[in-house]
């Protein structure tokens, strides 16, 4: 069939339907037909796609309108005859070029990592034999064989399984190995419990199964996936934006700015044409803040460096400060908000209902009745469940290199936690009460027996499996006293209560068996008349430190969303227990599919949780969450993730238990899979914005100084206070080295109790443009002024232009010491505690400034002269004078109630 989503309905037709379907039948294709499909159909493999090679991914670097300002501080400084400066800026430039080539390609490596699940050989029926064949030559109409352990080579509608179960986490996030059968399920059942098929790169848990191959390669659910991956475009990020339009707005101005000062100095002031030509290319030098993006690109470093001490690894730069402008967060929840270890939480018997504290394998936590304490050596019959769940179960939990681990089911491993809570230890009670026979658990008749006998003789059976199941077989209930006649209506309702909080359940029931049986017949199980003892729910808890995180992102204005693999009933108990809303309800796979997306968009506004969803649906919501304006962080572990992990502006992979695929996908990465370090993260992104925000408030009145005293001079048809080398000099030395101090500065208090930037805040905002207009200002009236005043008492050019450089330097140094807050007294406890950077900043520029002003071969260079100590002390005063205006400007705006961040 061509269209996809009916080729995409084999769960819903019955064996021989599907065979007919296909042109196949259960003995297998034969050669020839084999070769022909192989032709028709292609491998069994992903297509790779078109790739940039190695010289046109360079190059694309250099598509950046910030490093067209660069190029053109480059040409300006070459024409200027200042090879030292061109070759440092175009240094600059290449080392951006450079980083942006190594972090590119996440995309393709992403498809790789995909690819690499594929099974490399497949057990299949050909020719009416049973060969092992390359998993690519696999064609629609192949019978596959699968046993436990084997990686699914491609997406097979089953005609045969015998207690299969497969491991389906990376396709659908499901924490639990689903059962598999050959009976059809309806065409509109979601993904993840579709029991009748077995789809390409999951995992055969246990038991083994045939089945018949209904797509190959790129039409596979998984191939599906890489499609919609490489159909997938990564949003550019909020700070790269402003950017982008920053550097527009920056060019367009120095470019008009220049021309009209060429204009001004050559028709109206008969400045010579080279002279002329020289001061318009001075003013673009200076008005150029060439040190922005080597500062931008060293606080993001420091911010990954940060991130990476609290277990968030950074990937993709630019993703450091994304995060602290983020919106929205969608997280998985299997794995991500919960631990992926099933945990039993509650145990009910006919006498009370037991709560079990602790999350995961670990077996720290009590068990309580009432909001008090229970022990089994005081309540015989927990006693006996506690005992009945240890001795029927066949995985094993042990501690290994301080951590628990635990081999076998989940399910089993999370029983054997429960007993060892209660105080059981497994080696003890199984040498106490011998094992004598099993009946291995089954999906077809859903429970695992034991048969055991203890020192004196008496031999007993434990049955544990499905409720209804159990329930069927048992005509008693167990109580303190004695046995009494099952009570189905109240066990039932018990069940619906514990299931309703999202708990998978889980019967114990038990008989005493004549003392010399020591083997396990199905007979004995078949005629009933067993005792149920307890009833247990079990689930994969949210991490208990998550439910911190959420609530301190909420704190932050930040909306947490789950999306989820799971049953909608599981997904709500988890969001309750994490303080996710489900106000707006649990909206599953099925309800996605019958929305538009108009609906969508207005649906991802009042819903928080969605369930049993699809790799189409979670890219469908993070683009719908997105058409509202909202920066999106995704989280993921499994292979379904990476299409949403690519669209969203920070996708999140965890390093532990995530896959290769996820984490190639995505910008972030958490080491410690842990959702807490996404606050974190969260936390650094906002402070790396607010640093950036800083730098650039320092820089742009530096410039802007340098910039309006050139342009000051020309108005007045005076002498140049500055030379274009000594342009550059204040640029690329003492502009640098200042600005970058404030990338090294602390998280400022508060930081996470204010609500997120707004993606389309621009950078220039009004107050930033006050404060640059205001230092500028202050900035050109203390350099210009000096110069004019030496100029006045008949000074030299040389002397007049070093004191008007050591002016407009002190000027930045004290204005560097009071940007280190945007409004905060720069003089607080705090503020002068966390100075080291700023103080080492100060002291090299303090260093390179003299040697400027008195080294002769600088003096030689850039046209300096040493001068005395009175004008240093004018200097200093000029500093001191611009320090304190800006601090009662601070204060004014406090007293007024200013946000600088809104």
């Amino acid at each position: 069939m061509s269209d996809r989503e009916s080729d995409r309905d084999w769960h819903s037709r019955g064996v021989d339907q599907t065979l007919d379907a296909l042109g196949a039948n259960a003995d297998g294709l034969n050669s020839e037909t084999a070769h022909q499909r192989l032709e028709e159909h292609g491998y069994n493999r992903l297509p790779q796609p078109p790739r940039r090679g190695p010289l046109m991914r360079f190059l694309g670097q250099f598509h950046n309108i910030l490093i067209y300002v660069l190029i053109a501080a480059a040409v300006g400084t070459a024409l200027l005859g200042h090879w030292l400066d061109t070759g440092v800026i175009l240094g600059v430039v290449l080392i951006n070029a450079t980083i942006g080539h190594i972090q590119e390609g996440k995309a393709e490596k992403a498809l790789e990592a995909i690819r690499g699940m594929l099974s490399p050989q497949a057990q299949v029926l050909r020719d009416g034999q049973r060969r092992s064949i390359p998993a690519e030559k696999l064609v629609p109409g192949d019978i596959v064989y699968l046993q436990a352990g084997d990686r699914v080579p491609a997406d097979l509608r089953l005609i045969g399984a015998h207690n299969m179960r497969v491991d389906e986490a990376t396709l659908t996030g499901e924490s639990i190995a689903s059962d598999k059968q050959t009976d059809p399920v309806d065409s509109d059942t979601d993904l993840g419990d579709r029991r009748s098929m077995a789809y390409s790169g999951t995992l055969v848990a246990s038991g083994q199964g045939r089945g018949v191959v209904v797509a190959t390669g790129a039409n596979t659910e998984i191939g599906h996936i890489s499609t919609l991956l490489g159909e997938v475009e990564s949003v550019t990020t909020p700070l790269l934006q402003q950017i982008a339009q920053f550097g527009r707005w920056l060019s367009v101005a120095i470019g008009v700015l220049a021309s009209l000062t060429f204009a001004f100095g050559f028709w109206v002031r008969d400045y010579d044409l080279v002279e002329t030509f020289l001061a318009a290319a001075s003013l673009a030098v200076a008005a150029i803040p060439e040190g922005l993006p080597a500062i931008m690109t060293i606080t993001l470093a420091i911010g990954v460096q940060r991130m990476a001490a609290r277990h968030a690894i950074i990937r993709r730069l630019p993703a450091v400060e994304t995060l602290g402008s983020v919106t929205t967060i969608c997280s998985d929840k299997t794995g991500t908000l919960t631990r992926n270890e099933m945990t039993v939480k509650s145990i009910i018997t006919t006498q009370a209902e037991y709560e079990l504290g602790g999350v995961g394998y670990e077996p720290h936590g009590g068990i309580s009745r009432d909001g008090q304490e229970a022990a089994p050596e005081t309540d015989p019959l927990l006693a006996e469940v506690l005992h009945g769940i240890l001795l029927c179960n066949d995985a094993e939990v042990y501690r290994k290199d301080d951590t628990w681990t635990m081999e076998g089911d989940p399910t089993e491993g999370a029983l054997i936690t429960a007993a060892m809570k209660g105080g059981l230890e497994p080696k003890l009670v199984n040498k106490e009460f011998v094992r004598d026979d099993v009946i291995p658990f089954e999906s077809s008749y859903k429970f695992m027996a034991t048969l055991h006998h203890d020192h004196e003789g008496h031999a007993f059976l434990f049955l544990k499996g499905a409720p209804e199941r159990v329930l069927a077989l048992c005509s008693h209930q167990r109580t303190n006293d004695e046995d009494e006649p099952l009570d189905t209506e109240h066990w039932q309702q018990w069940m619906d209560d514990v299931a309703s909080r999202g708990q998978r359940l889980l019967a114990l029931a038990t008989r005493r068996m004549e003392g010399h049986c020591r083997e396990l017949e199905f007979g004995d199980i078949e005629n009933g008349g067993l005792t149920l003892v307890a009833v247990c729910g079990i689930i994969d808890p949210p991490r208990e430190e998550a439910i911190e995180a959420v609530a301190h992102c909420q704190g932050a204005g930040i909306r947490v969303k789950m999306i989820t693999g799971d049953h909608g009933v599981t997904a709500r108990a988890i969001a309750d227990e994490l303080g996710i809303s489900t106000e707006g309800g649990v909206v599953v796979g099925h309800e996605l599919d019958d929305t538009s997306d108009d609906d969508l968009k207005a649906m991802v506004q009042r819903v928080d949780v969605f369930a049993r969803t699809t790799p189409e649906h979670k890219l469908r919501l993070v683009r719908a969450i997105q058409s509202h304006g909202d920066v999106v962080a995704m989280t993921g572990d499994g292979v379904n993730d990476t299409p949403a992990l690519k669209r969203a502006d920070v996708g999140v992979a965890m390093g532990l238990k995530g896959t290769e695929a996820a984490r190639e996908a995505s910008a972030m990465v958490l080491a410690d899979d842990n959702f807490v370090s996404i606050a974190n993260a969260v936390e650094e992104g906002r402070t790396v914005y607010d640093n950036l925000k800083k730098a650039i408030m320092f820089l742009l009145p530096s410039n802007g100084g340098l910039a309006f005293t050139i342009v000051a001079a020309i108005l007045l048809g005076l002498t140049l206070p500055l030379t274009p080398v000594q342009v550059l000099w204040v640029n690329m030395v003492s502009a640098v080295t200042l600005g970058l101090a404030l990338a090294f500065e602390p998280t400022e208090p508060g930081v996470m109790q204010r609500p997120p930037r707004p993606p389309n805040t621009p950078i220039l905002s009004g107050f930033l443009l006050w404060r640059v207009s205001f230092v500028s200002t202050l900035l050109v009236a203390g350099a210009f002024g000096h110069f004019l005043w030496l100029e006045q008492q008949g000074a030299e050019h040389e002397f007049a232009r070093t004191v008007a450089i050591n002016t407009l330097v002190m000027g930045q140094l004290f204005f560097m010491l009071t940007s280190r807050s945007l409004l905060a007294p720069a003089l607080s406890h705090a503020s002068l505690v966390a100075s080291r950077p700023a103080l080492i900043a100060i002291g090299i520029l303090i260093v390179l400034q003299s040697l400027f002003t008195y080294a002769p071969p600088l003096q030689l260079l850039f046209g300096t002269t040493a001068i005395g100590p009175q004008e240093w002390l004018r200097i200093l005063a000029f500093g001191l004078i611009l320090f304190t205006l800006v601090e009662l400007e601070k204060t004014v705006l406090r007293r007024r109630g200013f946000n600088p961040h809104q």
